[in-house]
Formats: structure tokens, sequence, C-alpha cells
């Protein structure tokens, strides 16, 4: 997969992305990581990329020009997806970083400042896409969030397939909980069930704490998914089950 990532600030996805699995996932050649630099496509001559607002306010608004010059000048394939980070744009979640890792290209574009000229996303046509009701200074680190959770779901980055399937969120539930050595730490214990070689009973308890944090620390996601067209195994588990819930 390419990412293709429109910053004034190319070294903060660049450097971020030397480290840990998203460098792995270089280094292998699952993904390509750009950096486009709209100054560098400004006909400013003192390379300003942005200008005041009409009709007032405070700030400085990216302008047209260096932002769709640089856009256009980046060779798109037939499966390709644009967004720019944008605080009004639809919340990313898991389901969509499901939708992402499906495409050969994501284009990200980063604004700074008070914001972009709305003629950017009109011409764009790019997806609006928020992190979180909050404002940051930059969508960078936004841009950033997106390219480890859809790389993390590409087929072959994590090695093992399977070990992102029991993520917090990847089918509607958060997730279980894990423990390592020792088996008593202060006082606390693992469950004795990890401890027993049966790995269906263990499966089986992994899914039910799934459902049961879910319902405690996230009653709006447990009614979503208690709702939704559930498989027989979990209709099973949850009958079995249900002076849980």
């Amino acid at each position: 997969m390419i990412f293709d990532v429109l910053t004034l600030f190319p070294e903060t996805v660049s450097n971020s992305c030397n480290f840990s699995i998203i460098k792995r996932a270089v280094t292998d050649g699952f993904i390509t990581v750009n950096t486009i630099n709209p100054r560098d496509y400004t006909k400013d001559k003192h390379k300003k990329v942005d200008d005041t607002p009409y009709g007032g306010g405070a700030g400085m608004l990216l302008s047209c020009q260096p932002y769709l010059d640089a856009l256009n000048s980046i060779e798109k394939s037939e499966n390709s997806k644009t967004i720019i980070m944008s605080p009004k744009g639809k919340i990313f979640n898991q389901q969509m970083a499901k939708e992402f890792s499906q495409q050969e290209q994501i284009i990200i574009i980063c604004g700074h400042y008070e914001g972009f000229d709305e003629r950017i996303m009109e011409l764009s046509n790019a997806e609006e896409i928020s992190i979180g009701d909050f404002v940051l200074t930059g969508g960078e680190f936004p841009a950033l969030c997106i390219i480890d959770s859809v790389t993390r779901l590409i087929k072959g980055v994590l090695g093992d397939d399977e070990s992102c399937e029991f993520d917090s969120h990847y089918d509607g539930l958060l997730e279980h909980p894990h423990y390592t050595k020792p088996r008593n730490y202060m006082g606390l214990e693992v469950p004795e069930i990890l401890l027993s070689g049966n790995h269906e009973k263990i499966k089986e308890w992994r899914r039910l704490q799934q459902f049961i944090i879910t319902k405690k620390k996230r009653p709006d996601l447990f009614e979503k998914f208690i709702n939704s067209e559930l498989c027989d195994y979990d209709k099973k588990l949850i009958e079995k089950n249900s002076q849980l819930f």
C-alpha cells in the first residue's frame, strides 16, 4: 500500500515512520510512505502557502493553489482514496481502518494554522476525517494514527495475521484481559482458566470477557453489538451466560 501525505512538516511524518512495526512494514515492502510538501508547489515568490481570511478573523488559511497543485502532482492508482484531516470530519474508527486497508493507495491531506480554504475540500473531492472531537495544531499526528491503524491490518505486517483479530474495536468489542508471568503479583492471581491448557475453554473465557468488559466500559458499543447479526458461537455463549447480561 502507498500512503501519500501532503504536509508542510514532512519530517514529522517520515521520522515517526522510522520505528517499530511501521518501520518494519516499510522495510519489508508492505507499505510506502511518501511526503509531499505543498510549499514546493506554491507560485508565491516568498513561498507562502497561506493568507488572511476574507471577512476577517484570527489566523491564516491555507491557500488553494499550492495544495491542489501538490495533490495533482501525485500519480493515483485505480484503487485510491483521498482524505483530508479535519475536526469537522467523520470520526475515524476500526471499521474505517479495515475498509482503508483494502485500498492500494491512501492520500492524506494535512492542514495547519487556522485551516483550509473551503475550496480545497470541494475541488479535491477528499473525504473529511477526524480522529476525535478535539483540535490539534496540524493534521500530521492524526495522519500517523491512520497510517498505523491501517498498516497493522495489512496481511503479513504483524507476522501472525490473527494477532489483530482480538484487538479492541476489531469486531465492535473491547479486548479481553492479558496476563504474563508471574502468576501472582501483589496478591493478584492470573485467572486459573488461562493455566488449564484447555484451549477451547480459554477461547470461551476470553470471548466472554470481551462481552463483560465492553458492557461495563462502553455500553454504547455493547448495545450496538448485541443488536447486530451475531454468529452462532456468540449467540450460544450469550445465552449460556445470560445472567451476566
